[in-house]
Formats: structure tokens, C-alpha cells, sequence
């Protein structure tokens, strides 16, 4: 029954995930969704819009990257069944991104407009793409084990978990950072960017830049001289050519 329950328990993480990320293309692009990065109730006033999107954004990026951390998953797996634990982690990566969509507060004023149709097409284009790459990546590095369903379902099999180890498959070997990079083009293009979306955007891109560099240290912790090769070999966002 225990089983049974930590694969429910995965499988039903894994879903509000995967609402969220198809909600967050949404909320970022103003598309369909009831309340957007421009739509909604305004704050009273726009120091307080900035202060509160602020602190939203810290919310996702402290527990996005604080329970990532090895230190933080030993402490916690004493308490979180392993089996469970990275599905627990996408839970509340979710319910923070849950929290964000609903109390941010839009700031409106507009920072550039394209008004031309092929300009639009343009922003459109590399926005899905940005979207696209981000969700490839992941099934690039096995995207079930990313969000916990492969832990859960090994052990509702009763069979042990093994790590995948290090692998740099398609865009992995132009950049080391894909997912990242993805959601970075994602953010910043906007047709129509306002304030509000530019704040977004710089927040985002700097705790992602902060959060490569702890994974890195993580990744060459486990992994050593193949990942410091690695390193040296591929740029982390920008594809350039391969170096050495």
C-alpha cells in the first residue's frame, strides 16, 4: 500500500507540474490564462507592486535552489522518504510558482511595443522556441527522473533507484545549461514589454545565473574531472564553438 500511495503521491506532483509550466507559458506571454504578468489587479501603488513581485520572485528562487542543495536534501530526506523526495521537491516548486501567478501584481507601464507583423511573428517564434527548447532539454536528461515519476515507479516496482549519471546528449553538447538558457529567451521575449515583464525578466535571469554557479559546484562535487572537462570543452548559456 505504501507503494502504491508514493507512486499516487508522484504521479499527482508531477501533473500540477506540468499545469503549472503549461500556465507559466500563459502568464508570461499574456496568453489564455485568467491572470497574466500584465493582467490582474494592480498594487495600490508601484513601490509596493515592486516590493511584492520581489519577494515573490525571492520565494520561488530560495526554495527552487535551497532544496536542490545536497546539505538541505540529507537534512530532509530524514524526515521525506527518499522515493518521494524529488517528487515533493516539484510539489512545492509548484506552489510557489502557484503563489506567484496568483499575488503578482502587474506593472504596466510599456518599455517597447512591436507593432510591425513580421516583428511580431519574430517575438512569437523565439518566445515558443524558448519554451520549446526548455521542455526538450529535460527529456534530453530522462525528463520522468527530473520530476520524480521514475523514483516513484521503481519503487512501486520494488526496485532500487540508480542514478543516471553524467551525460551530455544533442543540446547538452553546445551548451551546459539548456533548460536555462531556454527559459531566459522565453522571458525576454516579449512583443510587448512592460515594466512589469522587464522586472520579471532581470529577476529571473539573475538568480539563474546565481544557480548555475551552486549546481556547478554540486555537479563537479559528484562528478569531478569529467564535469571540469566538460566545463572547459562547452560554454555554459551562449553556444560558441567548443574550446581546447
Amino acid at each position: 500500500m505504501g507503494r502504491i500511495l508514493a507512486f499516487a503521491y508522484g504521479t499527482l506532483s508531477y501533473l500540477l507540474f506540468f499545469v503549472t509550466f503549461l500556465y507559466a507559458i500563459g502568464f508570461v506571454g499574456n496568453l489564455v490564462v485568467p491572470k497574466s504578468i500584465d493582467s490582474g489587479p494592480p498594487a495600490a501603488t508601484l513601490t509596493r507592486g515592486l516590493i511584492l513581485d520581489i519577494i515573490l520572485l525571492s520565494i520561488f528562487a530560495i526554495q527552487h535552489s535551497g532544496m536542490a542543495r545536497p546539505a538541505f536534501k540529507k537534512w530532509w530526506t530524514q524526515y521525506v522518504p527518499k522515493p518521494v523526495e524529488r517528487s515533493t521537491y516539484v510539489l512545492l516548486s509548484s506552489l510557489a510558482l502557484i503563489l506567484l501567478f496568483w499575488q503578482w501584481r502587474p506593472i504596466t507601464d510599456v518599455v517597447w511595443s512591436v507593432q510591425s507583423t513580421a516583428g511580431l511573428y519574430v517575438f512569437w517564434a523565439v518566445f515558443f522556441a524558448g519554451f520549446g527548447i526548455v521542455l526538450l532539454s529535460t527529456f534530453m536528461i530522462n525528463h520522468f527522473d527530473l520530476f520524480g515519476l521514475r523514483q516513484v515507479y521503481l519503487y512501486q516496482k520494488g526496485e532500487d533507484y540508480t542514478d543516471l549519471g553524467f551525460r551530455t546528449p544533442f543540446f547538452y553538447k553546445y551548451v551546459r545549461h539548456p533548460i536555462m538558457l531556454g527559459f531566459i529567451i522565453a522571458f525576454w521575449a516579449a512583443p510587448t514589454m512592460t515594466l512589469g515583464h522587464v522586472l520579471f525578466a532581470v529577476v529571473t535571469t539573475a538568480y539563474i545565473l546565481v544557480a548555475i554557479q551552486l549546481e556547478e559546484r554540486d555537479i563537479i562535487n559528484a562528478h569531478g574531472a569529467s564535469y571540469e572537462d566538460y566545463r572547459k570543452r562547452v560554454s555554459m548559456l551562449i553556444p560558441l564553438p567548443k574550446r581546447g
